[in-house]
């Protein structure tokens, strides 16, 4: 019995800000390399100053020149920028979420500031219906499997709608980047009885158990912080994005420290907004080469599995299903 050829990977395009994060545009010209070199079918379309991408195409063969084009933008919105500076047609965030919108690209990736990333995202695809706050998903290697912590950083409030609405979009993102049939959704609190938690978390648990919106996911209950690492009772972690992030990085910090993350899986170390019209993948401000190179291949998947459609496919109707904030008392 012969067996079949495996199928070529579907060419992509991705859109890459070429001066997001800490250490640009030296990292994203290194993790633009890296990319390029691991994924033959992927195609780069480099936002930012055009002598930064010359060193991209001069350290490639003239054979594979052809896989990355360039769109000439040279602002940029600085970390310590406010967020809505990405609103400028003149910035490389902003130009990147064009490219997609034009159709020029497939999916965008930037390392810089995650605000101005989503509110160039927000501006340029818009919001599914009835979604308020888009949410940043991250997929941490667990001891059990993949745990997809929600959210990371899109938004920083913890309002009871907001985060019922990110359980729903977490367990849809698990069932289909995990392929999970019925994720298991728990809610970060300082303990797993009922009743443990802040108003906003006893009231958003109270919602959960009692009408799930999760896509053809269960919710679990409350889980501890060790949970996120340990992976054995919850596919999916719901919390608002300032403390996402700080458990983030937390996590990360102490995978350093112990010389690397479990063996089950390398994670790639960016986050997946999810809510708006398109593939956006956001890396650490503080990347390395090798980070944004990952980034880029999540943004090449997710494309190629058609990740952002079918996620707004599982996840319920926001205005039906999903309690507002005024419906749900904190």
């Amino acid at each position: 019995m012969t067996t079949a050829p495996a199928a070529e990977p579907v060419p992509v395009r991705i859109a890459v800000d070429l001066l997001g994060g800490d250490r640009a545009p030296a990292v994203v010209v290194d993790g633009a390399l890296r990319a390029l070199d691991a994924d033959p079918a992927l195609g780069l379309l480099l936002v930012g100053p055009p002598e930064v991408a010359d060193r991209v195409l001069g350290a490639l063969a003239a054979a594979d020149r052809g896989r990355v084009r360039l769109r000439p933008v040279r602002g940029m919105v600085a970390m310590a920028d406010d967020p809505t500076r990405a609103t400028r047609a003149d910035t490389t965030v902003s130009a990147a979420v064009r490219a997609v919108v034009s159709g020029t690209a497939d999916a965008v990736v930037s390392a810089g500031s995650t605000g101005a990333t989503v509110t160039a995202a927000v501006l340029g695809f818009g919001r599914w219906p009835g979604v308020r706050r888009p949410a940043l998903a991250t997929t941490l290697p667990a001891l059990a499997g993949p745990v997809v912590l929600v959210d990371v950083g899109g938004s920083l409030e913890a309002r009871p709608g907001t985060l019922i609405q990110h359980a729903g979009l977490g367990a849809a993102y698990s069932a289909v980047a995990h392929d999970v049939p019925a994720p298991r959704v728990g809610l970060l609190s300082v303990g797993t009885e009922t009743g443990k938690g802040d108003r906003t978390r006893r009231a958003v648990d109270a919602a959960l158990a009692a009408a799930p919106p999760l896509a053809g996911a269960r919710y679990i209950g409350l889980v501890e912080g060790y949970d996120v690492t340990a992976g054995d009772r919850a596919d999916v972690v719901v919390t608002d994005g300032f403390t996402g992030n700080v458990l983030l990085k937390g996590i990360e910090g102490a995978y350093a420290m112990a010389g690397g993350p479990p063996e089950r899986g390398a994670a790639p170390r960016a986050a997946t907004l999810l809510g708006v019209g398109g593939t956006v993948v956001v890396c650490h401000g503080s990347a390395a080469g090798g980070d944004i190179a990952s980034g880029i291949a999540l943004a090449a998947t997710l494309r190629r599995r058609s990740a952002v459609p079918r996620v707004r496919a599982l996840f319920p109707d926001p205005v039906r299903d999903i309690p507002t904030d005024t419906e749900v008392s904190a």
